[in-house]
């Protein structure tokens, strides 16, 4: 398959927008009940380029956004400002054909760059598809808590796997 990676923008608002909804609506890839509007996804791009955070897309040779991958803050006190909390969400219908490595390893080097030390994970503990795919990328999983998330009648067990990076070189307790 044909792809290129490339910053999402503005203009990718509604694919991104179908991507969480169907993530919504049938998957537990997210905690959410109900489905997000333009509204929403104006405010959480708008946090995304307040805080500099990366959204990168996959987009086909026609310009379709086929997947993404972002982060952002892991947690808001002081301590936590080395790390970032990722997602990567491919479209329903291009999933299987390795765009999510392709992601994954994009905003892995994204994270180095930007020069955070460890990227978290929060995945389905039912999505093995996603704990193999980070695992393969040297993930390792650090705990799950059980029965934190309720949706489709189930209790839902969250597993926490991080990526511990080379970077920063000097860290400092600056704020």
């Amino acid at each position: 398959m044909n792809y290129e990676l490339k910053p999402c923008t503005e203009k990718q608002l509604p694919e991104i927008l179908d991507i969480f909804n169907d993530a919504i609506l049938n998957s537990t890839a997210l905690y959410d009940y109900k489905i997000r509007n333009m509204e929403t996804m104006s405010a959480w791009y708008a946090d995304k380029i307040s805080h500099n955070s990366p959204i990168v897309g996959a987009f086909n040779e026609e310009g379709i956004l086929l997947g993404f991958a972002t982060y952002g803050s892991f947690r808001v006190r002081p301590a936590y400002k080395y790390t970032v909390e990722h997602s990567v969400y491919v479209r329903f219908d291009k999933r299987g054909l390795g765009l999510g490595k392709v992601l994954l390893k994009e905003i892995i080097k994204k994270a180095e760059e930007q020069n955070f030390h460890v990227l978290v994970g929060v995945i389905d503990a039912s999505n093995v598809v996603s704990m193999k795919l980070h695992e393969s990328e040297g993930f390792k999983l650090t705990g799950i808590i059980n029965e934190v998330g309720f949706k489709f009648g189930k209790w839902l067990d969250a597993a926490f796997y991080q990526l511990i990076l080379k970077t920063p070189k000097n860290p400092s307790d600056d704020i």
